[in-house]
């Protein structure tokens, strides 16, 4: 097939689907038709997606075998279970907290934040849509383009944390003859090249990866369980003791809720009849219960720091890498799980690169002309730039990161939740699901537009960060207390549910 017939064929594709809305094909000519001549040549023999976003209809769809469906869970349990999030499980320890109290806060704000990720993903299978095209429904055509920059933003920075953990594996494997910004290249340019092949080869990957992780962590825990600290109390008392779980409940929280706006991009493939519970709990403990386990080990790892001055000396002079390596024995042995920690900082890469790409052609109708190979080479781009730039400040990046995705994943939840409950009556019959890229059928999105607004700016009020504490946080203990979620679950319900109520008494959509 000539090249200029696979433009004509993109083109007509793309006029079908609604992504060019009434462009003519005249103003297809040039380099975007040859870009997208090449893509739908790659889809032809590679299936790489090259019409990633538009409705997969019910009719498409083939059965899934049962044993497929376990992809529910191993998918989020690959992209969640690495060096990043047993990161995150030093900072129970930074905090000043007991043992017991991290592990506890780890479970509980994972499964919360889990759940709000589990009912996200029960979209897909019913609309066929992808995660930012099914918010369209809440949030009307114009408020969601925020939603579709702010995703981007998630898992581009979600991303970068991962290739800076790994990158400190691979510097620790060789010794530090391999600079972190040598490792974060490695690891950033293999997930891109997952991520450019597509969905099929994602979820073939994913349903197998987590396996070697889970080994991984479970050798940790027998390594290093009988070094940890149990017996050390907290100084901290009263609103100091609060302010200081709070914090660690939005972070940990943040981690596994902001999974949420991504959600529905790996089910849209599954039969309409999927049963919505088994899609809700094999997502939330398939984020929950991997997420625990790899912050777990980082807490047990993180007290034992309080027992072995030698590990506390590597952690805080050379990194978490060699801090792995040092634990671990023999040295060869620890090298070898170096080496395949590596590989964990490549599975969450890989769906973040892949969700980026297609919010940014969910962004706008002329972004969506763009090809979704070229958005994961400028996403590519951007995750080194943002990577290579915090890799010195690893836990500082992750304790501010972590919250701030908390904070609007929440707001996402209240208005996706409210507006499927309260105004489509639990019942997908109630969508037009035809006219999901256009915006004359779609909401306005004022309710959600306003909601959102107000919503930014209770979670500021509320927040703790290192470069910020707002009013209401500071007045919890002497560091402060993050209650930015609470704050603008609350506000968010309280200023969308009427309001909608309105937008639609008016305008009626």
């Amino acid at each position: 097939m000539s090249a200029e017939k696979v433009g004509e064929q993109a083109t007509s594709s793309s006029l079908s689907s609604g992504d060019l809305g009434n462009t003519t094909v005249k103003s297809e000519r040039g380099i975007l038709a040859e870009l997208r001549a090449f893509e739908s040549s790659m889809d032809a023999k590679l299936g790489i997606e090259s019409d990633a976003i538009t409705r997969k209809l019910p009719e498409e769809k083939a059965a899934v075998p049962w044993h497929h469906e376990l992809t529910m869970f191993f998918l989020w349990a690959s992209g969640t279970m690495n060096t990043s999030c047993f990161a995150t499980g030093f900072l129970g320890w930074e905090f000043k907290l007991t043992l017991k109290q991290s592990i506890v806060i780890t479970i509980f704000a994972s499964i919360l934040g889990g759940a709000a990720t589990g009912f996200a993903a029960t979209f897909g299978a019913p609309t066929g849509l992808r995660q930012i095209s099914v918010s369209r429904y809440a949030f009307g055509w114009w408020p969601n383009k925020v939603i579709a920059a702010l995703n981007t933003i998630v898992q581009i920075g979600w991303a970068s944390v991962a290739c800076i953990t790994g990158g400190l594996a691979l510097t620790a494997v060789a010794d530090g003859h391999i600079s972190l910004i040598v490792g974060i290249v490695i690891l950033a340019v293999v997930a891109t090249i997952i991520s450019f092949i597509g969905l099929k080869a994602i979820l073939i990957y994913e349903r197998y990866a987590w396996f070697v992780f889970f080994i991984i962590f479970m050798i940790f825990f027998g390594m290093t369980g009988k070094y940890t600290d149990n017996s050390t109390h907290t100084e901290l008392k009263g609103a100091n003791l609060s302010g200081q779980v709070l914090s660690l409940i939005a972070i940990v929280y943040g981690s596994s809720a902001s999974w949420q706006t991504m959600a529905s991009d790996y089910y849209v493939h599954y039969p309409v009849n999927v049963s919505r519970l088994k899609v809700f709990l094999m997502t939330t403990f398939g984020i929950a219960i991997p997420t625990s386990i790899g912050m777990i080990a980082g807490c047990v790892v993180s007290f034992g720091l309080n027992n072995r001055p030698d590990w506390r000396e590597v952690y805080e002079n050379d990194g978490l890498g060699f801090l792995i390596q040092t634990m671990i024995h023999p040295r060869g042995f620890a090298k070898f799980i170096l080496t395949l920690l590596v590989l964990s900082g490549i599975n969450v890469n890989v769906i973040s690169i892949y969700s980026a790409a297609i919010s940014c052609q969910q962004f706008a109708r002329p972004f969506a002309r763009v090809p979704r190979f070229i958005w994961i080479f400028l996403c590519f781009a951007a995750i080194l730039g943002l990577a290579v730039g915090g890799r010195e400040k690893l836990n500082t990046y992750l304790q501010n990161f972590l919250s701030l995705l908390g904070y609007w994943c929440t707001q996402y939840f209240v208005i996706l939740f409210s507006e499927h409950v309260i105004f489509r009556k639990m019942n997908f019959a109630n969508y037009d699901l035809d006219a999901w890229n256009d915006p004359k059928r779609l909401p306005v999105g004022i309710a959600a537009g306003v909601a959102f607004a107000i919503g930014i700016i209770a979670w500021v009020m509320g927040m703790v960060e290192t470069w910020y504490v707002g009013p209401l946080g500071k007045l919890i203990g002497d560091g402060g207390g993050d209650i930015a979620n609470e704050f603008t679950f609350v506000i968010t319900a309280l200023v969308y549910i009427p309001a909608r109520f309105l937008e639609k008494r008016i305008i009626g959509r």
